[in-house]
């Protein structure tokens, strides 16, 4: 994915984006300088007691979305796809053998992009059937596989479900014809109900359905229509994102050429409005919010382990173009563009373009905002992994929170309100190192 930023909307108000904390410390820190200690903690052991996940990036589109920001192309042939499918399977099989591994097999499998169900089904069984017998993962916990509802036939559900996909995310968005065109959404609304009947009668373990609070064109009728539409689908899991526009999508670009300065999707306090609105209806349909973004049917089995399993310090080994991973402490990022990734895969290297070394203390942060993420902080746990300090520094912070009514304690716990939750990404610079808020 292309790199989110930190923006602002129409109140003028900065939000630090969810992306963008969860590889703290920021990436203006990241350097070409570190790779070669990316490629260093690849060459060491595991720490005990340490998951492993693998993030495979499928980078392509039917159509670029208005509002997207990762790193994506529509404008690939048969050939070029299958190119890119190639290196992914060499890529990975550079890591075969690496110390990093130590015994361990994968515990969460985890296909984003762009549109993974973008592949058609021979390609997409090719990739599945090589990357398996590179890292075998029959004994992943979770697979979970992104898709547009227009790229969805029964045939590649049975494929996915075959190969292990246990949970699927259908990437709905709005249920609305006029607003996923405005949007520059590749499919439409009929296709919603199709895709997610035909994954019901596959048989998933878990479909998450996502939609976006703040789409340009919704209203608060249009975002009441769409949670009822969405109660009624029943979902085993919601994810709802608060719309973000950062300076590289199709929105921010048409913004310089008019010279305006507003975007034109709703403002922060409407997206926090419409999503608290959005919980509580799901609630009182008896799910469950397990996150600032996310509410679950049944939390005893809709898991999410690529989340909780990442945000308490997992490592991730990441392949594809511009994809993120985190081994042994050092963050690091692939090629951000074909050529050049290519290039070094042809070369027998491992793609990474630019890293960074954390520190205890840094790693201790970025485990602490991202648990904030979930509304909940369990003080045990970080005196335990990080020492009593680490929660020392966060004092002055959190006793501002509990001051505003945003955060709560309870017993061993830190607990957000609901209005703390519902801005939380906002709240996560101030638990930043100095430097580090400066930079965000």
């Amino acid at each position: 994915m292309s790199d989110p930023k930190t923006h602002s909307t129409a109140t003028g108000e900065t939000a630090v984006g969810s992306y963008f904390v969860s590889n703290y410390p920021p990436y203006a820190y990241w350097s070409q300088d570190y790779v070669e200690q990316a490629r260093a903690a690849i060459d060491r052991a595991p720490k005990p007691g340490a998951d492993l996940g693998i993030y495979a990036h499928i980078p392509f589109c039917r159509k670029r979305c208005r509002f997207c920001y990762f790193k994506v192309y529509t404008d690939q042939d048969s050939a070029a796809i299958n190119r890119y499918l190639d290196a992914l399977i060499t890529e990975l099989e550079l890591y075969k053998g690496k110390a990093f591994l130590g015994d361990r097999k994968p515990s969460f499998i985890y296909f984003g992009g762009g549109t993974p169900s973008f592949l058609s089904t021979t390609p997409l069984s090719r990739l599945v059937e090589k990357m398996q017998e590179v890292f075998a993962w029959n004994e992943a916990r979770e697979s979970a596989f992104e898709c547009e509802p227009g790229t969805i036939t029964e045939h590649k559900l049975n494929i996915l479900r075959d190969m292990g996909v246990t949970r699927l995310s259908l990437g709905v968005e709005n249920f609305t014809q006029d607003i996923l065109e405005i949007n520059g959404r590749a499919h439409g609304a009929p296709e919603i109900d199709r895709a997610f009947g035909l994954a019901r009668k596959v048989g998933f373990p878990q479909i998450n359905v996502d939609l976006i609070a703040g789409m340009i064109g919704e209203t608060d009728e249009n975002w009441e229509e769409n949670i009822r539409k969405l109660i009624a689908l029943d979902p085993d899991s919601v994810t709802i994102y608060q719309m973000e526009v950062p300076p590289n999508t199709k929105i921010s670009k048409e913004m310089r050429v008019s010279g305006k300065e507003v975007a034109p999707v709703a403002d922060w306090t409407t997206k926090r409005r419409w999503v608290d609105h959005a919980f509580r209806e799901l609630e009182a349909a008896g799910y469950t919010i397990t996150s600032a973004y996310t509410a679950v049917k049944d939390p005893a089995k809709a898991k999410f382990l690529y989340r909780d399993l990442l945000w308490r310090g997992a490592d991730m080994m990441a392949i594809g173009v511009a994809s993120f991973g985190h081994i042994n402490g050092v963050h690091y990022q692939n090629e951000t563009d074909l050529v050049p990734y290519y290039e070094k895969i042809d070369a027998g290297q491992i793609p990474i373009k630019r890293a960074l070394t954390t520190t205890e203390e840094e790693r201790g942060i970025r485990e602490f905002i991202l648990q904030m993420k979930l509304g909940h902080v369990d003080r045990s746990y970080f005196a335990d992994k990080f020492g009593p300090s680490l929660l020392d520094r966060f004092a002055t912070p959190l006793e501002s929170l509990r001051t505003q009514g945003l955060l709560h304690v309870e017993g061993d716990e830190l607990r957000l309100s609901r209005p703390g939750l519902l801005k939380v990404d906002e709240l996560l610079h101030q638990f930043f190192l100095p430097q580090h808020r400066a930079a965000a």
